[in-house]
């Protein structure tokens, strides 16, 4: 790979699933990402608003830890994006079910990204208050958090107590070794079903697209990449100005419209986000853009990824 290309994807990130067992017979939305995010800035302002949540004219709002954590300022700005929410951390949570049992568990990632890393007590601390006083969703599902594995599988949690020995730190880079170790190395494969898990946002052409297009999710992944090392205040625009070589092709895709309701407790209003959702099956994939998807897995693209958009997975597949 060239240095360039490898230095572009030294960006940190860390990894989590968190394992919550309720506490009594529960209902939860569908969609449980919103809640849970939601959830946690209402109990990171709890444990650290100073100024009665009057964000817009709080005196100390370069000091905020909630504003540190959820809307982290960015080292080095892109001048296209407009705001700073969320690009520190991406929340995922495919689990639909909606009703629970006494002692039945829920599982959801938590990655971190760039100076976020940093936060991780005390985004525990607000994961864990949120289930001991407030729960989950409107019926209030209580929950203890009974685990927290790091990437390689390994115990961050003992007890009640964090083992920071086993709180890894790794760079983009790695992802695309842990994936090759995981499941088989990628080497000469040139077929893959791109598997959409959560809904896509994604403007492309000044429009939103209706149907799956190769180069607006490889633009998008590329861009992506682009912004987390600028929030590492690292100005790298190789992946952003880089133009693949080879588009694969697409010989089938299934998409359908989905729409997720949240609330915001911030904007005090009921938000509705609208995405697509299927599968694409496409062919002659080259290992520069392999390596793309391969990172475009982890990291998200288009619009609400930290509600949990834009995540999806490769399927290798022989034709």
């Amino acid at each position: 790979m060239d240095i360039e290309l490898f230095n572009a994807l030294q960006v940190r990130f860390i990894k989590l699933h968190f394992t919550v067992a309720f506490c009594g017979d529960s209902v939860l939305p569908r969609d449980k990402v919103s809640a849970i995010r939601g959830g946690i800035g209402e109990m990171l302002l709890r444990m650290n608003c100073v100024r009665d949540r009057q964000c817009e004219t709080c005196d100390f709002e370069k000091e905020c830890t909630v504003q540190r954590i959820l809307y982290s300022k960015f080292d080095s700005k892109p001048d296209f994006v407009t705001t700073d929410g969320g690009v520190g951390y991406v929340l995922e949570c495919e689990n639909y079910q909606e009703q629970f049992k006494d002692g039945e568990k829920l599982n959801f990632y938590l990655i971190l990204f760039g100076k976020t890393i940093v936060h991780f007590y005390q985004l525990y601390q607000a994961i864990s208050m949120l289930g001991e006083l407030e729960g989950l969703g409107k019926y209030h599902a209580k929950y203890h958090v009974i685990g927290i594995k790091n990437m390689e599988g390994m115990s961050v949690l003992d007890g009640k107590t964090i083992d920071m020995d086993r709180y890894v730190v790794h760079m983009l880079y790695d992802y695309i070794i842990f994936r090759n170790m995981r499941c088989g190395s990628s080497k000469g494969r040139k077929d893959a079903i791109l598997i959409f898990d959560t809904p896509l946002a994604l403007k492309y052409q000044n429009e939103f697209i209706k149907e799956f297009q190769v180069e607006a999710i490889l633009k998008s992944i590329r861009r992506r990449i682009y912004i987390l090392n600028c929030f590492e205040g690292k100005d790298n625009d190789i992946f952003y100005q880089y133009e693949d070589s080879s588009v694969p092709k697409i010989l089938n895709q299934e998409h359908h419209e989905v729409s997720v309701s949240r609330y915001s407790m911030r904007k005090n209003k009921k938000m509705i986000l609208k995405g697509i959702r299927g599968t694409v099956l496409l062919t002659e994939i080259t290992e520069d853009v392999l390596m793309l998807l391969m990172i475009g897995e982890l990291i998200h693209i288009g619009k609400y990824t930290s509600f949990g958009f834009g995540r999806f997975h490769l399927k290798f597949v022989d034709l």
